[in-house]
């Protein structure tokens, strides 16, 4: 992995992000590649934002992994601040090299660096591989998610 960068995502990188987050079931079925129009101006908002963390890997010059690091304060715990990790994805050629390890291991470093008490994440019900890979970096399924599509 010491050919690897992680990185903070920029403007060039978006196409590359935008094909890994359709590069499966469920993403297939919920991404455009092909128009990035509607990504642009969130992509935009993001990097304008000091507690969101677009993230990429980068291997020889192409993005390979990315991940959406959030960090939200609250009320709740005391007061904690907890990092919220999104859009984990790793490109094909690189599933299975440990770099979605790599990956989580720097935003749960970033999430220290930022003073975080707490690191969640959700994964779809369906990703039962997606659970075992978080369930061996230590997280813990200790909830119920709920979502409501507007």
């Amino acid at each position: 992995m010491s050919d690897l960068e992680i990185r903070p995502a920029e403007a060039t990188d978006l196409p590359a992000i935008v094909a890994m987050l359709a590069d499966d079931v469920l993403g297939a079925t919920r991404e455009s590649p092909d128009d990035l129009t509607p990504y642009r101006a969130v992509f935009e908002q993001l990097l304008a934002d000091p507690r969101q963390h677009q993230t990429v890997a980068v291997r020889g010059g192409t993005v390979v992994g990315t991940l959406q690091l959030t960090i939200l304060p609250g009320l709740s715990r005391r007061g904690a601040t907890r990092g919220l990790i999104e859009g984990v994805r790793v490109h094909a050629d690189e599933r299975g090299s440990g770099l979605g390890s790599r990956l989580i291991e720097w935003a749960i470093e970033e999430s220290r660096r930022q003073n975080c008490q707490l690191v969640q994440l959700t994964s779809d019900a369906s990703r039962t591989d997606a659970h075992r890979f978080y369930e061996r970096l230590g997280f813990v399924a200790s909830h119920i998610g709920f979502k409501l599509a507007l």
